[in-house]
């Protein structure tokens, strides 16, 4: 499975309430959220995420609290994929779970900035900046998570069928 999109990139420690702010949690509606997606840090992002777009960011992406509203945030604004140096534990299995996709590698935080062109194969792991042209390598996600991901997230892939 592949990506490629324009980069959106930001810094270390971004929240949960930085991505999705708290005083939108009264819905679960997934364009509501994403049509609130990290304005508290990034006003404009919402006007300029485009379907595909690969977010950057640094340490502990997703801290904070455990609600799954981010990545959904994320996911429905038109986010394909976050790379990061690392995710909180929780954000990171919530992504998993409504089928964001994420790679954690500092080489590619360092070498990719805003804007850039970036396509990504989470089969191989391989992150490659076609702006640059250089190409880094994340640890690929185990088969069952790729099918997960592939899948739309683990509810997907239950009422898909393609887990039991």
């Amino acid at each position: 499975m592949k990506t490629q999109g324009k980069v959106l990139k930001y810094g270390d420690n971004v929240d949960t309430d930085v991505i999705i702010p708290a005083r939108y949690l009264n819905t679960s509606d997934k364009k509501e959220l994403a049509s609130h997606c990290m304005e508290d840090i990034d006003k404009e992002f919402v006007h300029k995420v485009q379907a595909g777009d690969i977010m950057v960011a640094g340490y502990n992406f997703g801290c904070g609290s455990s609600r799954e509203h981010a990545p959904i945030a994320l996911k429905e604004s038109g986010i394909s994929l976050v790379i990061a140096r690392s995710f909180a534990r929780i954000f990171y299995r919530n992504s998993i779970n409504i089928g964001l996709a994420i790679l954690e590698c500092s080489e590619a935080v360092d070498g990719i900035s805003e804007g850039d062109s970036v396509e990504a194969d989470f089969d191989s792991g391989v992150i490659y900046n076609k702006t640059t042209g250089k190409s880094f390598q994340a640890q690929p996600f185990p088969e069952f998570i790729q099918k997960l991901l592939k899948a739309g997230g683990l509810v997907a892939a239950i009422q898909s069928g393609e887990i039991k």
